[in-house]
Parts: C-alpha cells; structure tokens; sequence
C-alpha cells in the first residue's frame, strides 16, 4: 500500500502543496539534502519512496542501525559512478540517522554539500540534538506530523478495497474500523499490521477479530462521547484525592485508548497550579517539563514521563489556593471593583508624566531593610479585599506565614 505518488500519501498536507520542498524536488531535476524528523508510521519512508520513484532516481536505503563508516562511503562511491557514466541521479536514505556517529555522519557530508546525491534522513528524535551542524545546515528540515484519526480511517480504507491491499476480499466492521483506529496511534504502518492480521483469521473483521488478531482487548473509549469525559474527570479527581494507583490506571486506559497524550499532559499542567499549587511547587515545574518531553519523544516512551508528571501530582499536597485566589480576583473585576491605579504606581517614563504627577512619592522597596515599604499598591476599591489565602499544606506553610506577615506589614495592621 506505499503511495506512488504525492498525491496518494495521507495526511502531511503542509507539505505537500504547490511550490513546498518536497514539490520543487518532485518536479525539478536538482538535487536536494532533506531531513524528514516525525514520529514512526507518518510517512518518512514513504516520501523517500515517492521522491525516487515520480523523478525515476536511484533509490539506495542504508540502515543508520547497521551501517558503519564504510557502507555509507560505499554508497556514495556507487552514486558518484552512476551519476558520472549514465547522468542518473541516487537518493540516498538514512533512516534513523540520528543513530549515526559524528564520523558516519560527517562521511555524508562531502555526497551532501557536492550534491552528488540526494540526500533524505529519516529521524524519530529532534535533529538539532542528533545530527552534526554541518550537515543540518545544509538541508532542509521537514517536520511530519502524526495522522489525524481521520487519515488512518483513509488508509485502512484504501486498505480493503485497493487490489495492492485486500482487494475487497474482506469486509471491515465499522467498530472494527474504529478499534483499529484508536490502536494505530497516528501510526499508518501499525494500523495496516493490525489489518493485515485481521485479515488472515477471518474475511469478516469484527471488533473480536481484530481483539485476537492483536491480542488486545478493545477499550471502550469514545474521544468524542462520554468516555472521554467520564474517564479524565475521574483521572483528574484521582490525583486530586492522591490516589496514585486509581490515577495510573486511568492514564493507562486513556494511552491505550489511542487518547491525544497532548491532551493529557495538558491537563496534567492545569492540575499542577489548580489542585497542587504553592503547596509542592516543584509539581508545576515537572508537569511542564513532562509536556514538552511529549512533544518531543511522542508515545509509546512518553507514557513513562506521563506517568512521572501523575505519580508526583498524586503524591503531592494539596492546595487550591492558587485557583481560589484568581477566581476571587476576577470575579471582583467583573463586578466592576477596579478603581484608579495609585498615582506613584503610574507610569512615569514618558514626556509629561512628571507633570501629572505620575510616579511622584514612590518608595522603590529595594532602599528599604528586607525590601519591603508601606505603600499603597491596590486601587482604593479593593484595598481591604483579600484574594490569596494560602493552606498549610506542604511547602505553602511556611508561605502563609510569610505572606500573613508581609500583608499585615503592607497594610499597617
């Protein structure tokens, strides 16, 4: 089922419009050094493929898993050799490039900045930490995405009818259809696998198929319906009440339910300053430090850091003071409790501000002994209100009685 063209491959449609790279080395003769960085099963090999195949190159592929110094020397003499005798022009493709040593990957670099091939690197992991700076200046760098449901759903389609795949010999249920959907993860080569051996224990694929074909039983979990918002309510509450165990088990379900790990990590960060707060602030920076590792490395590794980022929320104590302190302040403002801002607080950086008094008798706190002086800093309106009232959970106790101290201070009770 490889495409054999660009306008069979699903999904990845930012690159492949009119005048993208990938276009222009389609449709032109010159040679171009490509780096295509996604996760697995979004197409990278497919578009080296496609890439040989319209323009009629030489195709050579070379496992970075493999290969050492001399293959990749090797390949490239015989590209040299063909381009001079007949003028045909070799892609060269790496995959998993970024297992390639600094020396393996500065033999390329000659083939790549002499243009004596077409250069494509297939990577899964960022190549501004894998790849040689050299090399990567030299190339393009295309990011491929993961397939969106609805693009899975196409190529299992295509799958079943096309003669390439199973020729319309067999039938897909259309829960059947979904369940290989959700088990495919945005990944095109794993949903075909998964057919693949539906297909050979029976002509009718139903859910049980598929559950004995991949021996893994179908999660009812609907991303749209009730399922979705039953299971992450119950997630949710589960590292509120600091059951870490209840709580992985929902993160399991969703992961294997084929759940947007984005999503989760998502709310794992809102859950950080909402439940968690200034009672373990460390829990805000792990959180954040979680989302990005799941952009970065992508499931099946990012489950490991999810589950990091829930077994500290879980473990945490707990505080809402932070959303309690917000929703008190906003709901002020809403109710039109916004009075002037103090006239020593007015900017006083521009021409004639001086002369309306703005900044005039501002204490800058840094003169004084422990920083801190007693000034006024609220609008009149709310100069008695009180919005951040901190627990004694965890590390926020001692932030209560600083901050009971500091407003007492402030305010010259």
């Amino acid at each position: 089922m490889r495409p054999r063209s660009l306008d069979e491959v699903v999904g990845q449609r930012h690159l492949l419009g009119p005048g993208t790279p990938l276009r222009r080395l389609v449709e032109s003769e010159a040679p171009m050094s490509l780096f295509l960085w996604g996760p697995p099963g979004t197409g990278k090999t497919t578009l080296a493929y496609v890439v040989a195949g319209v323009t009629k190159r030489r195709f050579v592929e070379v496992s970075a898993v493999s290969a050492g110094v001399k293959d990749v020397r090797a390949a490239i003499d015989a590209a040299r050799r063909e381009l001079g005798m007949t003028g045909r022009q070799t892609v060269l493709f790496v995959d998993e490039v970024h297992r390639f040593n600094k020396a393996q990957q500065d033999a390329l670099l000659p083939a790549v900045e002499n243009r004596w091939v077409t250069f494509i690197g297939a990577t899964t992991e960022n190549p501004f930490f894998s790849v040689i700076s050299p090399l990567l200046s030299r190339s393009l760098l295309l990011t491929l995405e993961s397939l969106s449901d609805d693009d899975i759903r196409e190529v299992l389609r295509r799958a079943v009818a096309d003669e390439r795949g199973l020729g319309g010999r067999a039938t897909l249920d259309p829960q059947a259809l979904d369940h290989l959907v959700r088990l495919a993860g945005g990944d095109a080569r794993r949903s075909l696998t998964y057919l693949e051996a539906a297909a050979l224990l029976a002509d009718d694929i139903t859910v049980e198929v598929v559950e004995k074909a991949v021996d893994k039983a179908a999660v009812r979990y609907d991303r749209q319906g009730d399922q979705h918002y039953d299971v992450i309510s119950a997630f949710i509450k589960s590292m509120r009440g600091s059951d870490a165990d209840a709580a992985l088990h929902y993160l399991a379900r969703m992961i294997e339910a084929g759940e947007d790990p984005r999503f989760i990590a998502r709310r794992i960060v809102i859950f950080a300053s909402e439940d968690v707060g200034m009672a373990d602030p460390t829990c805000l920076q792990t959180a954040v430090a979680v989302a990005q590792a799941v952009q970065l490395i992508g499931l099946p590794e990012a489950q490991i850091n999810l589950a990091h980022a829930v077994i500290h929320c879980a473990l945490a104590p707990k505080s809402n003071a932070v959303v309690k302190a917000i929703g008190a302040a906003v709901g002020d403002v809403r109710r039109g409790l916004i009075g002037q801002v103090p006239g020593h607080l007015r900017d006083a950086h521009y021409p004639g501000a001086a002369k309306l008094g703005h900044g005039a008798d501002y204490k800058y706190p840094h003169d004084f002994d422990h920083g801190l002086v007693r000034q006024d800093y609220a609008p009149e309106q709310i100069r008695q209100r009180r919005y951040y009232e901190p627990t004694t959970h965890g590390a926020e106790a001692p932030v209560a009685d600083r901050w009971a101290r500091i407003r007492d201070f402030l305010r010259g009770t």
